[in-house]
């Protein structure tokens, strides 16, 4: 344990763990998740304020924290059950599906832009709620199969 708070304090540990093919693929993995989901909630917030002058469209003061709301609401319904199948389940297995499924929701998502769609958009924002609330639990069960113990605490710090 000594070695991996030395190692982290010079950010040699850090670097270095980044860097393994063990780990960097999930880090990676992770950031990308993260990016995407930001930019589908920033992409229809913009949509919805560009929008908020025309007659037709609902409020932007309601649809912007539908949004967020639309995002969160999955944690609150799945993050128990996709815990417990990250348990239950090979832990590789699943972030391979989650992920095509995230990259599935995103090409309809760039549809979804292109075409102006915000009830579209709403209900792919939900979508991409679900999965990542599916991915939460995964990516920190499947540490302690990439890392060794002495690694655990920087994986999950990271």
């Amino acid at each position: 344990m000594g070695v991996v708070l030395t190692a982290s304090r010079d950010g040699g540990g850090t670097l270095m763990l980044l860097g393994s093919r063990r780990f960097g693929p999930l880090f990676a993995t992770q950031f990308l998740s993260a990016f995407n989901d930001n930019a589908l909630k920033n992409a229809l917030v913009l949509m919805v304020a560009y929008r908020a002058e025309s007659a037709d469209a609902l409020s932007a003061g309601l649809l912007i924290p539908l949004a967020g709301g639309l995002f969160i609401l999955p944690f609150f319904l799945c993050s128990a059950s996709a815990g417990a199948l990250a348990d239950a389940s090979d832990k590789a297995w699943l972030v391979r599906i989650i992920k095509l499924i995230e990259i599935a929701v995103m090409l309809v998502a760039a549809a979804g832009v292109i075409a102006g769609s915000t009830a579209l958009l709403l209900a792919l924002l939900f979508a991409m709620g679900v999965e990542a609330a599916f991915f939460g639990p995964i990516k920190y069960a499947i540490l302690p199969d990439l890392l060794a113990p002495d690694e655990l605490l920087l994986g999950n710090a990271l």
